[in-house]
């Protein structure tokens, strides 16, 4: 699911299994943005969910991405992380699940095209569990607001500003719970 304009240089990526509790966090924070905020059409919002490779079809043109999922550090569950550019590539080493691979290939892709991804923000937090179910676990939870407030704040670094909405959008079948 994308919201926005598919031809945006400038991509917010949630990605995740919304089935696995805190391991559908990158899709909750798109989620969350996509209910509560308007941005202008230079920006697009999607969910990744667990797609791989087919996130190439979603992110042609990309030339700013801020990608939000469950990361593995080893932490304390809820720790929240930013890593930029470089620092991406060492967060692929630990992976959570099957998805990361697919991303770190697709911006690898990217790089051999000639067409790289010239700036890259990974938003994440340790999971707390990684069980069968469709909420985020309690410590989890308690991040996405800060996890929001990150992106929004890497987003305006890049001159880009977004309204909250009073009222929450309808997100129709994009939001499961």
């Amino acid at each position: 699911m994308i919201l926005g304009d598919e031809s945006s240089p400038v991509a917010v990526l949630g990605v995740g299994n919304v089935l696995l509790s805190d391991e559908g966090f990158g899709v909750r924070v798109v989620q969350h943005l996509a209910k509560w905020y308007d941005f202008r059409p230079e920006i697009r919002l999607v969910d990744g969910g667990t797609l791989g490779w087919d996130l190439l079809n979603f992110l042609q043109g990309v030339r700013r991405l801020v990608l939000v999922d469950a990361v593995d550090a080893r932490a304390l569950p809820g720790t929240f992380f930013v890593f930029r550019n470089e620092e991406v590539k060492k967060y692929f080493k630990r992976k959570v699940s099957g998805h990361e691979a697919g991303i770190q290939e697709v911006l690898a892709w990217f790089d051999l095209m000639g067409k790289p991804i010239e700036e890259v923000v990974v938003v994440g937090v340790q999971p707390a569990s990684l069980e069968t179910g469709l909420k985020l676990s309690p410590v989890v939870e308690a991040v996405l607001p800060k996890a929001v407030e990150t992106v929004l704040n890497q987003l305006k670094e890049w001159g880009i500003e977004a309204l909250r909405r009073e009222k929450p959008r309808d997100l129709g079948v994009w939001e499961l719970s």
